[in-house]
């Protein structure tokens, strides 16, 4: 069936409605439907997309997931009645067959040309046999339905009386439940993703250049920003601005469009500025001076999120006073925004606040401060204005629209401001959903510095990245591997150094750095988070038993009995049998003194001094906790018995737990559809990793409609994989390995036997063994390699045709993604010269980067790093004594744990450098290893703070200022005389330095031109040896060893933070 409806979810919302009906009283939230014998809902044909959505189509997508069209439902007190075409009555089929709270009586009509039924005129009876019917009052619907429909209720004699019952539908939808909040969360930071990375940065390109756009082109290129167009012309998201928000990979595009076209507004706007939601961007051209004001709302799955902002160009003084009033107070509304508190109370709460700070800006605020958001873009029964008196309640989500209008700037023009954002409501506060473009800094941009000599503060634009002046291209210098040849120049060789790749490297990481702090600076608020809400840490609940009644027997007798069963701890305190689940419990101990054994049991509680219960925040102050209870007995056994019992029952809940914890993650998969009609492409003889239970033979990968599927030989075991889970998709051929490979990389883990898996791999052995090296019947009458010419040209061959039948299959696979689902899956294929060694996990193993990956998939563990998720790469211990050096890679999502890759040897540093800077990685290097779980740590508290205090600046990347300063630090260090210094010179092969420092060097002075003839090799080494000696002996003189005296300039002091390195620098203290 094409359309799977979640019927558990239908069902527990279908109990919500129905609890809320029968217990609904005229004074509460559901009044409007309190005395109704039945609820009507109406559905005609579809509304026109640039309509908005009404509460009927929302109440029926809330319930259902889909919008049903041409449906009749009457909800009565016992069943629920359905009128509807043949088609839809499949769908909803499933519902009558997933026992709901209350029987489903499905009516089918008759198709045009079948024979009419009577099922309309049932489904009148049985509306008109009720005396109070609570129906969409207000709205108005269109279809031969409905039109069939009113003609039956016009015959009607006793028409029952309707209500209204638009007020109690707010009410049911508007507490979200956990799967609503997760999609309304990504439409937040689809909406904050769009307004930090496009809408601003646009903004700014337009006042700089002051390009002439009209305010309505300005919108149509924000809309363009998920895609434009139909069929082959079609334009899919633009990935370079989604790509840089948190939480987005995994966007379904087309479920994903505007709630309303994007609203600029300017100075310039002939109709003047609107406030409301209804205003449309006008033809005049955008202005470049004065208030700007921006709205735009995505609806995600449905469900909607919005924000607004204002940006002065040219602030007043005044102007720059309201503005930061309003940032202040949607801070202080957002906290008074708490269950229980009524909308009419946070409406005077705002309105107060502003009489105190700002009287005379009263009769300019705003009538109300916006309303309910979900699937419908503004529930106005949950308005939130002076007369409404409903209640807020946890999870309730709000559209909260603070502004003033009609204000007069010094030139004498009106003007608005507003500052709109998607709030959630929690138990005692509300939080922002979105966010970002918000600090004045952020929005009171400063052009005109004509009247003043010094410049105000004004919003550093990026300056363009700076690039080396040459005059035409550089001389290509002859070469042999990579070596300048002896008969060169020395002018000409410096000449070289200075064009090096080392040196491009350089400016390029100095623009990606600075790239990076302006990107971390513009993601993260003030407050420190990111777009996404932010949640503390806090109590769990636990619940041994729900009364008295459930203790077991074993209490009545008053001693410490272990409840394995419901997982708890009964203990006699003064008369009372008084339960403690164990998650309450820390440990045990026993101790004997005398005759007498001690049993002490430690419990949780805040504000330990040690250990990672220290950060458990204080639920109530004024609560008091028991830290441990100690009881005493003769029966030393039976405490040794009771200590066992909740050690093991303790050990047995933390290992669920992590068990549990290490499943969240798991997704479980959608039905795999199997291709009908014809045959599905194959893959024959292949193996799978990881590999199923039982004997390992090769099966067989199907590709069927929506995903993959292998097969195991004797059909017993299977795996799907659907195309929606696919992330990556490598081929990795058989060249130079012993293996073929197609490998899948998922968006989320899947279970394969008792293991969850990230990772499915499709492979065939390429070598072929069966066959006798030593010596065989053909060898007996061929003389020389013939035969071993023909057995390699074979194998060649075999190689060839395996690469070419697997990576056919993969192509297939990609193209089956596109078609399935729409988006694009590119074929990734590891590039083999670009490959570097590494241990990732335990092993050495060979790491292949690819056009989205760095890769490792010959053996498992696997690795599969995505490069766009990458923040910065790391590299630690690259010092001069050392044959190997550290990587570690950061991950945008700061939360994930820094990936370390250990040993890669110091001859491949310039080709990992290489690699990360050509796919736009910005990296540092360092001498020592980091301690990066507390850089990590501190980075998640606050990453704005972080961000302010230079951001990655700390690591020492980017810049060349550092090593200007070692350089300037080495020349200072010791003196060399003039035949020293020849003798290095020429000698650059052989020093410590190993070329990089030396011509560096070499390229800031000039010694004459006596290297132009050149010294022969034993002169040369002649020099060089008398040069170690004298420096021998200057150590000596200085009381250094000469084992601690080498030919390295010291290193900077302070290059890296102390507290987090883990090892020392081989330098001198």
């Amino acid at each position: 069936m094409a359309v799977q409806l979640n019927k558990t979810l239908i069902n527990s919302r279908l109990k919500g409605i129905y609890d809320g009906w029968n217990n609904a009283s005229l004074n509460d939230d559901l009044g409007s439907i309190a005395n109704a014998d039945a609820l009507l809902l109406l559905s005609g044909d579809p509304a026109a997309e640039d309509e908005p959505i009404r509460k009927g189509t929302a109440f029926q997508t809330w319930l259902l997931g889909y919008e049903f069209p041409s449906t009749l439902l009457l909800f009565c007190k016992d069943k629920i009645l359905v009128l509807c075409s043949a088609s839809k009555a499949k769908v909803l089929q499933q519902v009558q067959d997933g026992n709901p709270p209350v029987p489903i009586e499905i009516m089918v009509q008759a198709k045009a040309k079948e024979q009419p039924t009577d099922t309309l005129l049932k489904f009148v009876e049985a509306y008109s046999s009720y005396t109070r019917v609570a129906t969409l009052v207000k709205e108005t619907y269109h279809g031969k339905l409905i039109n069939e429909w009113n003609q039956e209720i016009d015959k009607l004699t006793n028409k029952p009386e309707q209500v209204d019952m638009a007020p109690a539908l707010s009410t049911v939808m508007a507490v979200k439940d956990e799967d609503e909040l997760k999609v309304i969360r990504t439409a937040a930071n689809l909406t904050s993703t769009l307004l930090i990375h496009h809408i601003v940065l646009k903004l700014e390109t337009i006042l700089d250049k002051e390009a002439k756009i009209t305010h309505e082109q300005f919108a149509g290129q924000i809309e363009s920003r998920i895609g434009t167009g139909d069929g082959e012309g079609a334009k899919g998201p633009d990935m370079k601005v989604w790509s840089k928000g948190r939480g987005l990979s995994d966007v379904d595009w087309a479920a994903t469009e505007f709630c309303y076209t994007p609203i600029i507004q300017s100075r310039s706007t002939s109709t003047g500025y609107d406030l409301r939601s209804t205003a449309e961007s006008s033809t005049d051209l955008i202005a470049h001076k004065g208030v700007f004001l921006i709205a735009v709302g995505l609806r995600y799955k449905g469900y909607c999120g919005n924000l607004g902002r204002s940006i002065i160009v040219d602030p007043s003084k005044e102007q720059e006073e309201i503005y930061n009033l309003l940032v202040s107070l949607q801070s202080e509304v957002v906290r008074e925004m708490k269950d229980g508190k009524t909308l009419r109370d946070v409406y005077q709460f705002a309105l107060e606040y502003v009489r105190e700070k700002k009287p005379d800006l009263e009769k300019n605020f705003v009538k109300n401060l916006g309303s309910g958001i979900g699937i419908e873009f503004r529930d106005s029964a949950y308005l939130i204005s002076p007369k409404n008196g409903r209640h807020l309640k946890a999870n309730m989500v709000f559209n909260v629209a603070l502004g003033f209008s009609d204000l007069v700037d010094e030139s004498g023009k009106k003007y608005s401001l507003h500052l709109v954002d998607t709030v959630r409501v929690g138990p005692d506060r509300a939080s922002l959903l979105t966010d970002g473009v918000k600090s004045s800094k952020e929005t009171l941009f400063f052009l005109n510095t004509a009247d003043d000599e010094v410049a105000r503060p004004a919003k550093a634009a990026k300056a363009p990245p700076t690039k080396p002046v040459t005059n035409g291209s550089p001389v290509k210098n002859k070469t042999v591997g990579g070596k300048v040849l002896r008969n060169k120049t020395r002018s000409a060789a410096q000449e070289e150094v200075l064009q090096t790749t080392a040196t491009k490297i350089k400016e390029h990481q100095a623009e990606l750095h600075g790239n990076l702090q302006a990107a971390g600076l513009g993601k993260y608020s003030e407050e420190g988070g990111g777009p996404g809400e932010k949640e503390g840490k806090g109590w769990k609940r636990f619940q041994s038993y729900k009364g008295e009644g459930a203790l077991p027997k074993e209490a009545e007798i008053l001693r410490i009995f272990v409840d394995r069963k419901a997982q708890t701890i009964i203990l006699p305190m003064h008369g009372f049998s008084v339960p403690f689940h164990i998650n309450t419990i820390k440990n045990v101990s026993k101790n004997d003194e005398g005759d007498y054994t001690y049993l002490r049991i430690n419990f949780q509680t805040p504000g330990q001094l040690a250990g990672k219960k220290d950060e458990t925040p204080f639920e109530d102050p004024d609560a008091t906790f028991v830290r441990s209870v100690t009881y005493r007995s003769l029966e030393g056994h039976r405490f040794d018995q009771i200590s066992k019992q909740i050690t093991d029952l303790k050990k047995e809940v933390n290992k669920r737990e992590q068990q549990k914890k290490e499943m969240a993650d798991v997704v479980e998969q959608d039905v795999l559809v199997e291709l009908k009609g014809r045959r599905p492409h194959k893959l024959p003889e292949v193996f799978v990793r990881p590999a199923l239970d039982g004997k390992r033979l090769p099966g067989e990968v199907e590709i069927h409609q929506n995903g993959l599927r292998y097969q195991s030989p004797m059909g017993s075991q299977k795996i799907d994989v659907l195309f929606s889970n696919i992330k990556h998709l490598f081929f990795q051929p058989c060249d130079k390995e012993l293996l073929v490979i197609v490998h899948i990389h998922l968006k989320a883990p899947i279970m394969i036997g008792k293991k969850k898996a990230h990772d499915v791999q499709f492979f065939r052995e390429a070598s072929d063994v069966q066959f006798d090296e030593t010596g065989n019947r053909k060898r007996k009458h061929r003389y020389g390699d013939e035969d071993e010419i023909e057995m390699e040209q074979q194998e060649r061959k075999r190689r060839q045709m395996l690469n070419k039948e697997f990576k056919l299959f993969a192509e297939r696979i990609a193209e089956a993604v596109s078609t399935s689902s729409g988006e694009t899956l590119e074929v990734d294929i590891p590039f083999r010269e670009l490959s570097f060694e590494g241990v990732p996990f335990r092993t050495n193993v060979r790491l292949q980067p690819t056009t989205e990956c760095l890769v490792h998939l010959v053996d498992p563990p696997f690795l599969v790093v995505t490069l766009n998720e990458i923040e910065i790469a790391s590299l630690e211990r690259v010092q001069f004594s050392l044959k190997q050096f550290d990587l570690v890679l950061i991950f945008k999502d700061f939360t994930k744990t820094p990936l370390h890759i250990n040993s890669i040897p110091s001859a491949q540093l310039d080709d990992v450098k290489n690699w990360l800077d050509s796919v736009d990685i910005p990296l540092s290097e360092g001498p020592v290893n980091l301690n990066w779980g507390p850089i990590m740590k501190t980075i998640n508290e606050s990453p704005y703070d972080f961000f302010q205090q230079g951001g990655w600046s700390f690591l020492g990347g980017g810049g060349a200022d550092s090593e200007a300063e070692e350089e300037s630090e080495t020349e200072s260090e010791f003196e060399a005389d003039a035949e020293d210094v020849v003798s290095e010179e020429s000698s650059g092969e052989q020093s410590n330095y190993d070329g990089s420092d030396a011509s560096d060097d070499s390229g800031s002075a000039s010694y004459g031109e006596e290297s132009d003839e050149g010294d022969d090799w034993d002169e040369l080494e002649r020099k060089a040896a008398k040069s170690d000696s004298k420096r021998a002996d200057a150590a000596k003189a200085r009381g250094e060893s000469e084992e601690s005296d080498n030919d390295r300039p010291k290193k900077k002091k302070g290059a890296a933070p102390a507290k987090n390195a883990k090892g020392k620098a081989n330098g001198k203290r």
